[in-house]
């Protein structure tokens, strides 16, 4: 069945509480929390905590569904990532969690409700916790006014060998965002690691489109555990190419760059060809050059919501240039 451009971003966000919602609803999630800090920190499905070797570290209250680094209110940072650290590392060897085995030794940063780094968790761990990660998405394209062939957007063809989303469509280029990182910089370099396109051409053409925000919960494609919720902010960024730029993989991960028409790479998106976090970037570039706004499609207040759903921990916003 064809999709609509609000199915598209439902898509991905797509973590719902039902209306009503039923008293099983939230037994099926502990809350993720620290202690020295009041605020929830992420939802962890109740389907893993029987399969993480939790140390003396921590507090399972099974009454209250809340799992808690208890560090003492003063430790550092450094030493409540290494306590958590010391957990997955246990656990990974059990080799009941399959995430656990792409170990990456990148971290994305856990923040306070006053914005400053509480700890740190190994990238392909921060799933596990629910916790908020946040990305950067490239979108490149080329506008040929003069051939009246109009935006054209270079789409990317993931590998089939990928574990995550084998053979889907995707943006130019994207990544994870790692602590210590200001988008910006995360976003050239992905630019020149995964299309070739020159850091110094992408440093003074990139254009910011912007945060977007949503809550999803992982499917089946997305490699791993089925079911682990994953907030996120990602930084957006568009970059116009010169006639004759032409992006190229320059690692295994993308098989292929094509030039698609508008309409061609909507009726993708339609198809339900696209990585999910990758279609709401298109949809985003979309609506900000006009082509979905609020007098072709009914739904266009309602896709915005999508794009920039708020999260219900706490978010720190970097500036995106």
């Amino acid at each position: 069945m064809t999709k609509t451009i609000l199915d598209v971003v439902k898509d991905c966000d797509n973590f719902t509480t039902p209306d009503p919602t039923p008293p099983t609803f939230w037994q099926q999630y502990y809350t993720f929390k620290v202690n020295g800090c009041t605020a929830v920190l992420g939802y962890i499905p109740q389907t893993i905590i029987g399969k993480i070797a939790w140390t003396n570290a921590w507090v399972i209250d099974h009454a209250s569904r809340t799992v808690i680094l208890n560090t003492p209110p003063t430790a550092t940072r450094e030493i409540r990532s290494q306590e958590l650290t010391q957990t997955l590392k246990a656990t990974q060897s059990l080799g009941v969690i399959s995430m656990l085995q792409k170990w990456r030794n990148e971290t994305f940063p856990i923040y306070d409700s006053h914005g400053d780094v509480l700890l740190e968790v190994e990238r392909c761990a921060s799933a596990l916790f629910g916790i908020v990660t946040y990305g950067v998405q490239l979108l490149c394209y080329v506008n040929d006014r003069q051939n009246g062939l109009g935006l054209r957007l270079w789409i990317g063809k993931r590998s089939h060998r990928k574990q995550t989303y084998p053979g889907m469509l995707d943006c130019t280029a994207a990544g994870g965002l790692p602590t210590g990182t200001l988008p910006i910089e995360a976003v050239m370099c992905e630019a020149q690691e995964e299309a070739s396109i020159p850091y110094e051409f992408a440093k003074g053409n990139i254009k910011s489109m912007g945060p977007i925000s949503y809550f999803h919960i992982r499917g089946s494609k997305a490699g791993g555990e089925i079911g682990l919720l994953q907030p996120e902010v990602e930084y957006t960024y568009a970059l116009e190419l010169e006639a004759g730029m032409v992006p190229t993989p320059s690692d295994s991960e993308v098989e292929s760059f094509t030039l698609y028409t508008v309409e061609e790479t909507v009726e993708f998106l339609k198809q339900g060809l696209f990585k999910p976090n990758s279609a709401v970037v298109i949809v985003k570039f979309l609506i900000e050059h006009g082509i979905v706004n609020c007098v072709n499609d009914p739904d266009y207040e309602e896709i915005l919501s999508h794009l920039a759903r708020p999260l219900e921990f706490p978010v720190v916003i970097q500036p995106s240039t």
